[in-house]
């Protein structure tokens, strides 16, 4: 049997939901900085390295994983 769609993401994926953190909003695991951060800096031009030259302890997987959640979500 299959966990919940939360449980898969966060065995797959690099992304936590959790109320004490940012609200409960969807954030990279062991940060603050939420998937809706990453999506509004790719949106906005910016490249997934230009994202972690911002955050340097963010990695490439950080980023796909923001983004393959907010598809998915």
């Amino acid at each position: 049997m299959q966990g919940s769609w939360r449980d898969l993401y966060e065995d797959a994926c690099k992304i936590e939901m959790n109320p004490k953190i940012m609200f409960g909003k969807p954030v990279i695991k062991n940060t603050r900085i939420t998937v809706e951060h990453i999506l509004r800096k790719l949106s906005g031009g910016m490249t997934i390295e230009e994202i972690i030259k911002d955050h340097p302890h963010l990695t490439r997987e950080d980023i796909y994983s923001a983004q393959a959640f907010a598809a998915d979500f």
